[in-house]
C-alpha cells in the first residue's frame, strides 16, 4: 500500500483561509453509526454530525478509549456494526490490510467540495479517509511555576530532567512530571516518538525488516526510564485522559501530552482556573543533543466501512461533513489544530506547531508498523520498573515483531 496525504500538514496548520461555507444536511434517510476516540475533538465532531439526525436518519456514537481495539471486529461483521470509522495515522492501517473501508471518492466528487486537498488521504491512488485535524504529543508546562522558581521552558529532556530535579529540591512538587506511561498502546508510543526524535529509522528502507539502532533505541529507553523517576509511582495508570486531573490539582508542571488535550487545558471553565491561566505550551523536547522534537506528527479522520448499504454509507459520508464543516470549527476553535478550510491557530495549537516548526516527524504510515507498536507496547514495561535490562527489552520487542511480521506474511 502506498500511503499519501497530500499537501503539507505543516502548511495547512499555518497558512489559514477565508471564508465560511454553509452546512445543510439534505439527508433523506439512513443509519448513521459513529466509533471514536473519546477527547473533545471529537466530541465536536461527532456532535456536530448528529445535527444531521431526524425521524429518517438515526445517527449515533460511541466515543471510547478502546476504539482501535473494537474497530475491526466491529466493521468485520455484515452489516457492520458501526457506520464511521473514526481514525488516526497508524489504525487506519488494519481497516486498509482487512479491506474493511471504502474508498471515498465518488462521495468527495458529490459532497466534498469544502474539503481541501491537504485533507484527502490517498491509499493506492484511492481515496480512503478524510482528514480534519493535526495532532502530535508536546509540551505542556505551568509557566508560573517555572518562572516563579527561575527555570526557562526545557528544550531538551536533559533539561527537563534539571527542571524536575530543582522543584522537587525547593520542595515545590516531589513528582512534576506527566506521561502516557501506560502499558500497551500509550507506553509504544511514547518510545515511537522519542525514537523518531533521534533521526533514526526502523525499518530498512522499503522492507519490513526491523532496524532500529541500538544505541538510540537504549538512550531512549534510559530517557524514559529517568522520567519514571519524576513521575508518580502509578505512572503505568496513565494514558492522556489521566494526566489532566493531576495537572488540575496542582500536582504536575511538566507533561507530555497530546496537542488535542491542549484546548481543554486552558478553556474558560476548567475546573482550576489560576491552573489553566499558568499552562502553556511548547514543542516537545529534543534528545541526545539533537534538535529534533521528540513527537510523532499525526492526522485525525474518518473512513466509510465497507460492510453496510449504500444508503447508510451516503448517509454517513454527509453526516460527518458536517461534523467537521467550517462552522463546527467556528464553534469550537481550541479544540484541536484543525485541516479546515479557514482555520486560524489559536493559544491551544502553540504545541502542535511548534513540533511542526522544529522539524518532527510523521508517524510511520506502513502495514507493518501496528505490530511494532504492539511488540514494543508489550515488552517494555519490564525495563521500566527495573526488572530486565534495555538490551533484554529491545531483543523482546525484535523478537516479537519478527514473529507476528513473519505470520503476517512480511517477513520470510
Amino acid at each position: 500500500m502506498t500511503f499519501t496525504l497530500k499537501a503539507s500538514v505543516a502548511a495547512t496548520a499555518l497558512i489559514a483561509s477565508a471564508g465560511l461555507a454553509s452546512a445543510d444536511c439534505g439527508i433523506e434517510s439512513g443509519s448513521v453509526r459513529i466509533l471514536s476516540n473519546d477527547f473533545s475533538a471529537l466530541h465536536a465532531v461527532n456532535d456536530w454530525a448528529q445535527k444531521c439526525a431526524t425521524d429518517k436518519v438515526e445517527v449515533t456514537k460511541n466515543e471510547t478509549e478502546e476504539h482501535k481495539n473494537i474497530q475491526v471486529p466491529a466493521l468485520t461483521t455484515n452489516p457492520a456494526t458501526y457506520t464511521v470509522a473514526v481514525v488516526a495515522t497508524n489504525s487506519i492501517v488494519p481497516l486498509m490490510n482487512d479491506n474493511l473501508i471504502r474508498p471515498l471518492d465518488e462521495y468527495v466528487a458529490k459532497w466534498g467540495q469544502q474539503l481541501q486537498d491537504s485533507q484527502k488521504v490517498y491509499v493506492d491512488g484511492k481515496i480512503m479517509a478524510i482528514a480534519f485535524m493535526a495532532n502530535a504529543q508536546h509540551l505542556f508546562y505551568r509557566k508560573d511555576v517555572l518562572e516563579e522558581n527561575g527555570i526557562e521552558v526545557p528544550k531538551t529532556y536533559d533539561e527537563m530532567f534539571a527542571a524536575a530535579e530543582k522543584l522537587r529540591e525547593a520542595g515545590v512538587m516531589q513528582t512534576p512530571i506527566t506521561s502516557s506511561y501506560m502499558p500497551g498502546w500509550n507506553l509504544a508510543a511514547e518510545f515511537v516518538n522519542t525514537y523518531l526524535g533521534t533521526g533514526k529509522d526502523f525499518f530498512e528502507p522499503g522492507t519490513a525488516k526491523l532496524a532500529m539502532d541500538q544505541d538510540a533505541a537504549i538512550k531512549v529507553l534510559e530517557a524514559m526510564k529517568k522520567m519514571t523517576e519524576y513521575m508518580n509511582q502509578d505512572w503505568a495508570t496513565y494514558d492522556a485522559n489521566a494526566q489532566k486531573p493531576v495537572w488540575d490539582a496542582g500536582e504536575a508542571a511538566l507533561s507530555i501530552n497530546w496537542g488535542s488535550r491542549a484546548g481543554a487545558y486552558i478553556a474558560a471553565d476548567n475546573p482550576s482556573p489560576e491552573i489553566a491561566a499558568g499552562t502553556a505550551f511548547a514543542a516537545s523536547p529534543a534528545i541526545g543533543g539533537g534538535n529534533i522534537p521528540t513527537a510523532a506528527l499525526w492526522w485525525d479522520g474518518f473512513t466509510i466501512a465497507k460492510n453496510i448499504s449504500d444508503e447508510d454509507a451516503e448517509a454517513s459520508f454527509r453526516a460527518m461533513m458536517n461534523g467537521i464543516s467550517p462552522e463546527m470549527m467556528a464553534e469550537n476553535p481550541d479544540a484541536a489544530v484543525w485541516l479546515i478550510e479557514g482555520y486560524q491557530p489559536t493559544p491551544a495549537a502553540v504545541g502542535v506547531i511548534a513540533d511542526l516548526q522544529g522539524g518532527a516527524r510523521p508517524y510511520p504510515m506502513l502495514p507493518y508498523m501496528g505490530m511494532l507498536h504492539t511488540a514494543l507496547g508489550d515488552n517494555l514495561a519490564e525495563f521500566l520498573q527495573g526488572k530486565e535490562s534495555a538490551e533484554q527489552a529491545l531483543s523482546d520487542v525484535t523478537a516479537a515483531y519478527n514473529t507476528a511480521a513473519k505470520e503476517a506474511g512480511y517477513l520470510n
